[in-house]
């Protein structure tokens, strides 16, 4: 049986290239699409419900699942309903506060939920080969992560960098943000010890580059993961909603659960 899919921010860059492949994949069918009233008009002749408003639209998608790459207030609305109508949610959304993210984890109580900073099968390996590696090569690396993307991205450092950094640090037996470094500039000294550096750079309409560097006597190591398509998230996320249609509330998953 087909995976329903709702999606919000259906006329986003994200959301065009999801509601084109679940289209495409018999695995998948569109059960509604949600964007703001100026946009509703770009999804005219869809072939299913089109409508600015998720509450409205969720009693004509019953046992489907959200989709939403949009904003932390947006995504925490999603959640919100989806909570009320036990709608299952996937969130790829990145900026959330830690404050927002634990609103996430109660809801999670009531409704399959699920939030990944980043959809890619490749960075959520790193997530678990970067540990090994920090701890292989000892406190004599220092640790720094550049990241690239697009020039309209509006959070720094990216959801993904910051993610990547909490599994370094926690590595090290650190909590990131007490050790993060995200900008230099003048007179600042050596560099200390417990630090991890993540620099953002923005331009053009790259899709997003992360590389860490393993900095130590003599040499240095560079893990880089670059994407090359949105088609790669898009895909991830619909996987992920697939996966969540047959999970249990309880708590927040990620992408790590779905491996």
């Amino acid at each position: 049986m087909s995976t329903g899919i709702v999606i919000v921010g259906a006329n986003g860059r994200m959301g065009r290239t999801i509601s084109g492949l679940a289209a495409a994949d018999p695995e998948y069918r569109l059960a509604g699409l949600v964007d703001s009233k100026e946009h509703l008009d770009a999804l005219s002749g869809a072939s299913c419900p089109v409508s600015d408003d998720l509450e409205a639209l969720l009693p004509q998608a019953q046992g489907a699942v959200i989709i939403d790459f949009t904003a932390p207030a947006v995504s925490l609305h999603s959640a919100r309903l989806a909570a009320r109508s036990g709608h299952a949610l996937v969130i790829g959304t990145t900026g959330f506060s830690e404050e927002e993210k634990e609103e996430l984890r109660v809801l999670a109580a009531e409704t399959p939920l699920f939030w990944s900073s980043n959809m890619s099968i490749g960075v959520n390996v790193l997530l678990k080969i970067l540990p090994e590696l920090t701890r292989a090569l000892g406190d004599n690396y220092d640790i720094e992560m550049v990241e690239l993307h697009h020039n309209r991205k509006k959070d720094s450092p990216s959801g993904t960098a910051l993610t990547l950094g909490e599994c370094l640090a926690e590595a090290r037996g650190w909590e990131l943000p007490d050790v993060r470094c995200s900008s230099r500039d003048g007179i600042i000294g050596a560099r200390p010890k417990t630090q991890i550096g993540i620099q953002a750079i923005r331009g053009g309409d790259v899709v997003g580059v992360h590389t860490v560097y393993f900095m130590g006597p003599g040499e240095r190591i560079e893990v880089s993961h670059q994407a090359h398509s949105r088609e790669n998230f898009a895909q991830g996320a619909l996987r992920a909603a697939a996966w969540l249609a047959l999970q249990k509330p309880g708590r927040l998953y990620s992408m790590q659960d779905t491996f």
